[in-house]
């Protein structure tokens, strides 16, 4: 008899950590997946919005260039070599081979 009453007991509280449980699963996702991703997705943004003449760049095709001209309609004119010019849409650069390439820029000038 007191078996059964212990068991009936502990349904009632595991459902209380079953939905602690579920909610730090949920914590734990939005922590390392969902945050991190609309954070760079935020800086990705930023920098496609600050983008000057000169700049050198690494578009998501892997095509290395230098920043010619930023045009008012979300493109922008890309030198891949002396004289050489392509126009690619701003959306196109990749972020993350931007900035290794301009750490190594700036170290190289120190």
């Amino acid at each position: 008899m007191s078996n059964l009453i212990f068991l009936q007991a502990g349904g009632a509280g595991g459902g209380t950590f079953q939905l602690i449980l579920l909610g730090g699963m949920i914590l734990v996702f939005w922590l390392f997946m969902i945050r991190p991703q609309a954070k760079k997705a935020k800086e990705a943004k930023q920098f496609q919005d600050n983008m000057q003449k000169g700049d050198k760049i690494v578009t998501i095709a892997g095509i290395h260039g230098t920043v010619n001209k930023v045009n008012e309609d979300g493109t922008l004119m890309l030198e891949t070599s002396p004289g050489s010019y392509m126009k690619i849409e701003k959306s196109a650069i990749s972020l993350e081979w931007t900035k290794n390439i301009n750490k190594t820029a700036a170290a190289e000038k120190a």
